[in-house]
C-alpha cells in the first residue's frame, strides 16, 4: 500500500495522517496473516471505524470547510446519511450539500460503520465480510483523496 508522506504538514495534520498510517498498517498486517482475517476481526472493525472518520475529517479540512476543533463522532455514521447531515453541518463553514461527493462519502462511511458493533463485540464473522469492509474503506480513501 502507499505510504502517506508527512513532510511540511502542520502538526495537527501529521497527527491525523499518522492515525491513517496506523489503520493501514493494521489492515496490511491482517491481510498478510496466513491464519486469515478473522484473527484480526475486532481490531479491523475498530480501525476501519476510526479510519473512516479520519478520512472524512481530513477531506473536509482539505476543502477548508471544517471548523477548527470540530470532530465527527463515529456514532453519527450509524444513522442514515440524511440524519447524519445535520450533525456534520454543525461542524462546517458552508452548507453540507455544497460539498462535492458528500453523499457518496457518507454512504461509504455508513456501509463501513454498519454492523461494526457486531464485528467488534459479537461472534466471529467470515473473512469475506471483513474483506468487504476493508474494500469499502479503500474506496472511501480513494474518493477522499481524489477530487
Amino acid at each position: 500500500m502507499e505510504n502517506i508522506k508527512q513532510i511540511n504538514r502542520p502538526k495537527e495534520e501529521k497527527k491525523k495522517l499518522s492515525i491513517l498510517d496506523e489503520v493501514i498498517d493494521e489492515i496490511e498486517t491482517a491481510l498478510q496473516d496466513p491464519r486469515g482475517l478473522i484473527y484480526h476481526q475486532r481490531r479491523i472493525a475498530f480501525a476501519l471505524s476510526l479510519g473512516s472518520v479520519e478520512l472524512l475529517e481530513h477531506y473536509l479540512k482539505r476543502l477548508n470547510v471544517f471548523k477548527i476543533g470540530a470532530k465527527i463522532n463515529h456514532l453519527w455514521l450509524k444513522k442514515k446519511k440524511e440524519n447524519v447531515k445535520p450533525f456534520i453541518s454543525r461542524s462546517l463553514t458552508c452548507p453540507i450539500d455544497n460539498i462535492n461527493k458528500i453523499d457518496k462519502l457518507l454512504e461509504l462511511a455508513y456501509k463501513i460503520e454498519e454492523e461494526r458493533n457486531l464485528q467488534a463485540y459479537g461472534k466471529q464473522v467470515s473473512d469475506e465480510i471483513i474483506r468487504e469492509k476493508i474494500n469499502l474503506f479503500f474506496e472511501l480513501k480513494k474518493e477522499c483523496e481524489n477530487d
